[in-house]
């Protein structure tokens, strides 16, 4: 259990080193371009929204995948545990719904803002 723990600890800090680098990242390149935020449209607005939606809910339902078949195979045998894997893993594909869902979503907010 204190292997798992710690295994959990790690992947954890290593999704938030990882996602602070990303947007680090972004941040000097947006400065470092004079990038302003000043989209043309309502049209470009919801596109943009969709597309990091989409992103972010593939990238957490990556990681709640990951841990789930960490948490499964480390279970060994423990069927608590192996329920607790087994939840992990439904999220995920819950996660993965969600996000293949997500254009249809963002144009029924598009007929509903008239854009």
């Amino acid at each position: 259990m204190a292997l798992f723990r710690n295994l959990a600890r790690a992947v954890v800090i290593a999704a938030a080193a990882g996602a602070a680098v990303t947007l680090t990242a972004a941040a000097v390149y947006a400065v470092g371009k004079g990038i302003v935020a000043a989209p043309a449209d309502l049209e470009t607005v919801i596109n943009n929204l969709r597309s990091w939606l989409i992103g972010l809910l593939v990238a957490l339902a990556t990681l709640c995948l990951t841990i789930g078949g960490l948490r499964y195979l480390l279970a060994a045998g423990d069927p608590g545990e192996v329920n607790k894997a087994k939840e992990t893993l439904k999220y995920a594909a819950i996660g993965y719904g969600i996000a293949a869902l997500a254009p249809g979503l963002v144009e029924i907010l598009k007929r509903i803002v008239g854009a």
